[in-house]
């Protein structure tokens, strides 16, 4: 069985508290163990294959990151990204598992649906690809998928994805159902009425720029109706992409209830603010929208303090002509997958000084926990598969959507320099990146 041994990095594994330089051993698709020297003992011994080493002094060497909001298009909207793009662009941003949300045409929204994105997961060869399954048929919000089949082909959890589902009665019978199958749903918490024709935060800039504005009101308002049917069912709940200060404040009530209720934020929403959209540019227009600066603080101590869980990307890709129009035309969306890393390392542990294990917790062993994947990924405890990660944080760089591996270059960060670039990563213990490129499946 094939060895390979990740040597001299600095190892931060939050799951058990590690944080040291050492050596991990990796045989086949495991980490064989863990600590000073690793593996060395024996490398090359007869009848033992060579172990090939990757020198990672002076990186990071952690859990490989889960991304658990992404939009990978396929099927139906392959020119914006397909799962391979997708899920070769997680690995070069040190991505190594990718939820995958329903709103494709067709949506995931049957057993098939989920089959067709696992093995094409497995056709790319890249990073891991979990299905999300719609919470209801082509994601209407009218009646129940197959949640049942979906959960069997490998749904990690249930989402209606941009769609926010209007019935209270039908948010609380998916709920139910998901529960019985021990899966969370994932809302995504925006009032239809409120947010009307609304194009980026409401407030003086959209004033200022003559743009039709959406309320924190409707984020909060929802988001305050599904924390109480979790509580009423008894049910796993996460909110995706929280943007106000009021919506971190009902998470953070609800987690002192006790409740099972998670939430996440992305990396604009807690870098960037509606100033941004002052130069008109889509690349800033994405839903829920950029908020104030006031918002952006209560994210970032909702980090601080551990009511926000998550960090993830709410990747969405989408075709160049099509953010080529007139701000108010534009699609909704930015993507996200390849600048996660380095932007929630150079704001929130440079600039904010949160602490390093924090940050990269929120990116691995949280979301494994969420979406039920702690057994195997996560963690780089041995017996665990050899999903990691190695990045540099001493050499900057300029953010360059140019040379983006998804096929969209809808980056709201383009020409932002940021340190933590991913150098080496492993999926199941096959290196997918090395040098910082990402390798051909072998």
């Amino acid at each position: 069985m094939a060895k390979l041994e990740l040597r001299n990095g600095r190892i931060v594994d939050p799951a058990t508290g590690r944080d040291q330089v050492g050596d991990i051993l990796v045989q086949g698709d495991r980490i064989a163990s863990i600590g000073a020297s690793a593996g060395r003992a024996g490398a090359g011994n007869r009848g033992e294959p060579e172990v090939e080493v990757i020198d990672c002094m002076g990186l990071i060497v952690a859990p490989g990151l889960i991304d658990m909001h992404a939009h990978l298009r396929e099927p139906g909207k392959e020119e914006e990204e397909t799962i391979l793009s997708g899920a070769r662009a997680a690995v070069a941003g040190g991505v190594t598992s990718v939820a995958c949300y329903p709103n494709t045409d067709p949506a995931i929204d049957n057993e098939g649906a989920a089959e067709f994105v696992v093995l094409q997961g497995k056709r790319a060869g890249y990073a891991n690809v979990f299905p999300v399954g719609a919470v209801t048929f082509n994601r209407e919000g009218k009646r129940l998928s197959e949640m049942a089949g979906l959960a069997r082909a490998g749904a990690v959890a249930f989402s209606d994805a941009d769609n926010a589902i209007e019935s209270a009665e039908m948010m609380r019978r998916g709920l139910l159902y998901a529960k019985m199958f021990n899966k969370v749903v994932i809302a995504h918490c925006l009032d239809h009425t409120l947010r009307g024709s609304g194009v980026m935060n409401q407030g003086q800039v959209s004033l200022r720029l003559g743009l039709a504005g959406i309320p924190n009101a409707a984020e909060d308002i929802v988001i305050g109706r599904d924390i109480t049917l979790a509580q009423v069912t008894g049910s796993r709940l996460h909110i995706a992409h929280l943007s106000t200060a009021g919506s971190v404040d009902l998470l953070r009530q609800a987690k002192a209830r006790g409740l099972a209720v998670t939430c996440e934020a992305t990396p604009h929403h807690f870098t960037l603010t509606d100033e941004c959209v002052a130069s008109y540019d889509s690349n800033f227009k994405m839903i829920p929208p950029l908020r104030t600066a006031n918002d952006l603080e209560a994210l970032v101590s909702g980090l601080r303090d551990d009511t926000i869980d998550v960090i993830a990307t709410g990747h969405a890709p989408h075709a160049t002509e099509e953010k080529a129009v007139e701000f108010a035309h534009a699609p909704f969306g930015v993507i996200g997958i390849e600048t996660m890393l380095p932007i929630a390392y150079t704001e929130l542990v440079l600039k904010h000084k949160l602490p390093l294990a924090k940050v990269i917790e929120k990116m691995t062993v949280n979301p494994a926990r969420i979406l039920g994947l702690f057994a195997e990924r996560g963690s780089l405890e041995p017996g665990k598969i050899a999903d990691i990660v190695a990045f540099d944080i001493a050499k900057p760089r300029t953010i360059d959507s140019s040379r983006f591996h998804s096929k969209s270059r809808n980056c709201p960060f383009e020409g932002r320099e940021v340190l933590g670039t991913a150098v080496h990563v492993l999926v199941g213990g096959r290196v997918a990146v090395k040098g910082g490129a990402p390798q051909p499946p072998g």
